[in-house]
């Protein structure tokens, strides 16, 4: 058994310490082994060799014969093709009777789920009342069809789907007891094709075997399960990053004329999309030798954390939605432009700077130069003054001297991580072309490379100068941005609940119906009036 650690451990103390039951009902999806671990528990109820025990001999004639499926006391029902009361109390008849071999008569019946009502209802007076001899092993993939009489009375088991490490891990291993030559990348595509299932896992295997004439290749493993080339993925997420809307419809062409199916290719973008987020989060944790290593880290330093979180909800609310759409292409492409109509402020890849629009809303619209301004254009002939626009040095600071942090952020232009970083910085100072700022080491985790990018170039927006950053991790001595949202918050908060406190009309539920204030369900009102 793989994966059920927790099943087999409860099962194990139960047989060493003798507190057997007399009904047990393993529940899961399908092929994670919940016949399998039923025909174990057999054999640890019946081994001669050792007894009751969790570890059976597995040499005995009654291990010996439930492996092979003739142990004569082990009576197994496929209750999807036997659903009738009178097959049910057929089988039940003989249960008064002691067992011919073993020390108990166990009846093992999967997809229990599947009996009628009136079978259920001869079954239950059975596990109301058992023999001592007798243990029921139910298995069923769907325990809420059980009526809850009949869950009572089991001791209830459910084994998890298995994670593709996990199958990976057993199809290596029976690749290697079997010396068949199997590639990593072959093993990966097998363990997210079995969907949490072992038995498919191993049909699937056995599949590729023959498909490879005795070998796991990946390219013949992918050509068996029509696996979509990540390349084609790759190339429609640099896309993204470079905001090219033709060069996506094209990838999506590309996707159509090689007969993708497009829910398949939304599945593998969600898994690009959580590998991006690994490799930002936690650097290194893309193997070396992966092979799609190089474009991961090439494509993380060009969305950041939130822009990655978005895709993913697309990608996710796209695959959802797509048996909605007119036909599957139609709603990938959909869900590709989603995408590209929703990026948030990150830097695109071919170096020009694009952010939105509504972010920059907010302030004068300046050209973003490294250099002093341009000398600003002559003023209309209506216009009312001659004089020369001002030029955004009005706002810089002289060194040393304190800025209000609070009041510039706003009008900075930011949004996501970088919006996020700001207010969580105090203002430190200014010495010519390099700003201070300082940050508690419990926030550190915000001062990624593209959100102090994005920080940097607001900055340089705002005073219209060459500026560089400095993010200094330490004790604040000021409140920053963060804090004072966070102080203001809690001061509606305790002004809401005073009000609810003072309240004429709450004072006479109290009074006369014994009502109670649940604080916790008061919330301020936002209105500017109030």
């Amino acid at each position: 058994m793989v994966g059920q650690s927790h099943v087999l451990r409860a099962l194990s103390n139960g047989l060493a310490n003798g507190r057997l039951h007399h009904a047990y009902l393993f529940t899961g999806t399908r092929g994670v082994g919940k016949t399998t671990i039923a025909r174990i528990l057999a054999k640890c109820l019946n081994c001669e060799g050792n007894g009751v025990t969790d570890t059976p001999c597995g040499r005995c004639a009654a291990c010996a014969e439930i492996d092979a499926g003739r142990f004569v006391d082990l009576i197994e029902v496929d209750a999807a093709s036997r659903t009738r009361v009178e097959d049910t109390r057929e089988l039940l008849d003989n249960v008064q009777y002691a067992p011919s071999r073993g020390r108990f008569k166990i009846y093992l019946i999967d997809e229990v789920h599947m009996l009628s009502s009136h079978s259920f209802n001869a079954l239950l007076k059975t596990l109301e009342e058992p023999p001592d001899h007798v243990k029921f092993l139910l298995a069923t993939t769907d325990p809420q069809k059980l009526p809850v009489t009949v869950l009572s009375r089991c001791l209830q088991f459910n084994l998890k789907p298995l994670l593709p490490d996990l199958i990976g891990g057993q199809i290596e291993h029976i690749a290697a007891a079997e010396k068949i030559d199997v590639d990593a990348n072959a093993v990966r595509r097998l363990a997210m094709a079995a969907d949490g299932s072992m038995r498919d896992a191993l049909s699937l295997m056995d599949q590729a075997l023959a498909f490879g004439s005795g070998a796991l290749r990946d390219q013949e493993v992918a050509d068996m399960l029509g696996s979509l080339e990540q390349d084609f993925l790759f190339d429609l997420l640099e896309c993204l990053a470079q905001g090219d809307g033709a060069g996506l419809v094209k990838g999506v062409e590309r996707l159509a004329d090689a007969s993708a199916d497009f829910s398949e290719a939304l599945a593998d973008l969600l898994v690009i999309l959580h590998q991006l987020t690994l490799a930002q989060t936690v650097p290194g944790v893309i193997a070396n030798d992966s092979p799609d290593g190089d474009r991961l880290e090439r494509l993380s330093q060009h969305f950041d954390s939130a822009g990655i979180q978005l895709l993913y909800q697309i990608a996710l609310h796209g695959r959802r939605d797509l048996p909605m759409a007119p036909d599957p292409r139609a709603g990938f492409e959909m869900t590709m432009l989603r995408m590209l109509a929703f990026q948030p402020d990150w830097q695109p890849s071919n170096g020009t700077e694009s952010a939105p629009a509504p972010a920059k809303a907010s302030k004068p619209v300046v050209e973003r130069k490294a250099s002093a301004p341009e000398p600003a254009a002559a003023p209309p002939a209506a216009s009312e003054s001659t004089d020369p626009a001002p030029t955004k040095t009005s706002h810089v600071a002289p060194s040393n001297q304190s800025t209000d942090w609070h009041q510039l952020v706003p009008q900075l232009g930011l949004s996501g991580v970088s919006q996020a970083l700001a207010n969580h910085c105090e203002w430190v100072g200014r010495e010519g072309d390099r700003i201070t700022l300082q940050m508690d080491a419990d926030d550190e985790h915000l001062a990624n490379d593209n959100a102090k990018t994005r920080l940097t170039q607001a900055l340089c927006d705002y005073f219209n100068e060459s500026l560089s950053v400095m993010i200094n991790v330490g004790a604040l001595s000021a409140e920053t941005p963060a804090d004072a949202a966070a102080r203001a918050r809690a001061e509606k908060q305790s002004a809401a609940q005073a009000a609810i406190e003072a309240d004429p009309n709450i004072a006479a539920l109290k009074d006369t119906f014994g009502a109670e204030v649940i604080s916790d369900s008061i919330r301020p009102n936002n209105q500017e009036s109030e």
